[in-house]
């Protein structure tokens, strides 16, 4: 982490608005802007710092580039039953995930199960944030993701497979607090390694390799990211390519594997009705939490949190105190304000 007199803090509420200015300044809509400011300030009030507003230049590039397309109008385009298929046209990774998660919840509402793959969007950031809101409506929700490759598959050298994340939630009788998991395929996500080399330090053996496959603690070096738990890793980012791309017709790793164009990435929320299945779930995950919370610790740590609990306690934190942002990710930020006449916050300059 870089030096205290490195960090500045500023309150959730004015780094959504700048990142939201920024968005728009750099050709997102209005509405698209709030979406994904929203999502990546929730990302940097849970600790996630790696998927949040340190990706905004990023995404305006990406529309420079024309892998993000701010006119997109995403419609179904397939489905059966409890089954959706969005194509969101490129739209920007936040706004196609919450149109799934909604029209997931919808199609749950109706059968007891809903299930929407949402294809062609862009980076979609925390998961997380996408099952929260779905456990917050007293559903069940599994969120998956997909990209082109950007990690080692086992016993390869080279890139095979993608950090193809998974968010599991479940809620609880605390709308607030939902059973919530959010995990990448890989020993850690891409944007760590993107927060390490803006805080300008160095990485831990495990996490990467270089252009020639060999492991690398320097970020800056780091072409690839290996998979957690080695072929365990791999083979689930594997699976989840088969369900978020190849079953909705947006196949990625094999198109980039054979040197075809970006196909941008693919989605899906599947949301479970608790109710279809009987009565009292949010009471049981109280009771399963609850026991689990009262294992012993182990040496060195002072309790046993479930998924999510780290993050809800970070978040709480820092919606007092502001979130603290590194002097390469502030740095960034203010060079793109600059370029494209945004005025930035005082507490930022």
């Amino acid at each position: 982490m870089g030096a205290a007199s490195d960090m500045v803090a500023i309150g959730s509420d004015t780094l959504q608005g700048f990142a939201a200015a920024l968005l728009r300044a750099g050709g997102f809509t209005a509405d698209q802007a709030e979406q994904t400011a929203a999502m990546l300030v929730w990302a940097n009030l849970r600790g996630a710092d790696s998927h949040g507003v340190l990706r905004i230049p990023r995404y305006v590039e990406m529309v420079e580039l024309g892998l993000i397309n701010p006119a997109a109008e995403p419609r179904q385009v397939s489905g059966k039953g409890a089954i959706a298929v969005i194509d969101a046209q490129r739209a920007p990774g936040a706004v196609g995930m919450n149109i799934a998660a909604r029209t997931a919840t919808k199609l749950a509402d109706a059968h007891g199960i809903g299930w929407c793959a949402v294809r062609s969007i862009s980076h979609a950031g925390a998961i997380g944030y996408y099952a929260q809101q779905v456990a917050q409506a007293g559903k069940v929700a599994i969120v998956m993701t997909a990209s082109k490759p950007l990690m080692i598959y086992h016993g390869s050298k080279a890139e095979g497979v993608s950090t193809n994340p998974i968010a599991i939630a479940a809620p609880t009788t605390n709308p607030d607090r939902p059973l919530l998991l959010d995990m990448s395929t890989a020993s850690v996500a891409l944007g760590k390694i993107m927060a390490a080399r803006d805080a300008g330090r160095a990485i831990p053996a495990g996490w990467g390799v270089d252009e020639n496959g060999e492991e690398t603690m320097d970020p800056r070096k780091v072409k690839a990211v290996l998979p957690m738990a080695g072929a365990k890793g791999s083979g689930l980012s594997l699976m989840i390519e088969v369900l978020a791309s190849v079953l909705t017709g947006n196949p990625l790793i094999a198109v980039a594997l054979a040197g075809g164009s970006d196909p941008g990435g693919n989605g899906l929320v599947a949301v479970l009705d608790p109710t279809a299945f009987g009565e009292g779930f949010p009471l049981e995950v109280d009771r399963l939490g609850a026991a689990i919370n009262g294992l012993p610790p182990a040496t060195g740590s002072q309790r046993v949190y479930l998924p999510g609990e780290r993050g809800f306690e970070e978040m709480e934190r820092r919606s007092r105190a502001g979130i603290p942002l590194v002097q390469g990710t502030r740095s960034r930020l203010l060079a793109l304000a600059s370029k494209l006449r945004v005025v930035a916050p005082e507490g930022l300059v």
